[in-house]
């Protein structure tokens, strides 16, 4: 099973990075046969609670800016041989009404742009993007660093679990029907390796035996999403079995590889995990200096 084909919504703000997001956006729809569709949320200052609040003529000329925008965006979309299905302005908070627009529509994907950031605010979230891909009920794709052109460089990222089995099948699909190259990497965790073998220090020998259990747990753990996706019939370029911390890891594969989109998978959360951040998903997201695709079971 595969994402695509679906109902792709490009969420932009007329930013450079949301230029590169429709660039990947439409590109994507096409070689996949999804229709696409844009929003652009006029978002209200931070301490307006009521929309109607502003001033008539006030609203009508930031609406009618908006709107200038949005048409301006579809329109090179269609000037490069895109297809525009639909364009929706909405006002308000972007994160929400972004997430709003594709469950009302019943997206299967959102694409959106985000800023790089340096080591000292990576540590930090809140960002349009990162909320976005918490909440979301769909797959979200983070454009970063450039645009994603297909056929690419693919660098799959799985963990065994329900939804990496998923992103699997949609990588596969994506790079079999792009004709992209398609990498594999798993990790195996290290903190419980390290962890025990402290606990274990009386023992010689036994941290290296602990780590040794673990990269054979990672080097299986790879060859079975070997043979599942090679069943499938996409060709892979390369399998990688890591023991570490797990973004870190798919992050810096992904420098050293050259890879120019991450695809993954990320656990749905309810109402109190969404609070919360630091999973591998968010981490890498934050970090990863390529576009990012985050694939979950729809809700």
């Amino acid at each position: 099973m595969s994402i695509f084909p679906t109902k792709v919504l490009l969420a932009t703000d007329g930013s450079k990075e949301a230029d590169l997001a429709g660039r990947s956006a439409a590109e994507l729809a096409d070689e996949t046969g999804s229709e696409l569709h844009v929003v652009h949320v006029l978002a209200l200052p931070i301490d307006t609670q009521d929309p109607s609040s502003f001033q008539p003529e006030v609203r009508r000329q930031l609406e009618e800016r908006a709107r200038a925008r949005v048409d301006e965006l579809v329109g090179r979309i269609g000037a490069q041989g895109g297809e525009v299905a639909g364009s929706h302005l909405r006002v308000g908070r972007p994160d929400a009404e972004i997430i709003d627009q594709a469950e009302q529509m019943g997206a299967g994907l959102i694409v959106m742009g985000s800023r790089g950031i340096g080591p000292i605010r990576r540590v930090l979230t809140g960002s349009v993007s990162d909320s976005v891909v918490r909440h979301a009920h769909c797959p979200v794709m983070v454009v970063r660093g450039g645009a994603v052109e297909l056929p690419t460089k693919i660098l799959l990222a799985t963990d065994g679990s329900e939804e990496a089995n998923l992103a699997s099948s949609t990588a596969a699909d994506l790079a079999r029907s792009t004709g992209s190259e398609l990498h594999i990497v798993y990790v195996e965790p290290a903190s419980y390796v390290y962890e025990m073998a402290e606990w274990e220090s009386s023992r010689a020998g036994k941290r290296s035996e602990l780590e040794r259990a673990a990269k054979e747990m990672a080097d299986s753990r790879v060859q079975e999403q070997e043979q599942k996706i090679g069943e499938a019939g996409a060709h892979i370029a390369g399998t990688y079995a890591r023991v570490g911390f797990p973004d870190a890891e798919i992050v810096g594969l992904a420098g050293k590889l050259g890879v120019e989109l991450i695809v993954l998978g990320s656990r749905g959360r309810g109402p109190l995990k969404r609070a919360l951040m630091g999973s591998v998903s968010d981490s890498v997201v934050r970090h990863a200096h390529c576009p990012i695709l985050v694939v979950r079971t729809q809700r």
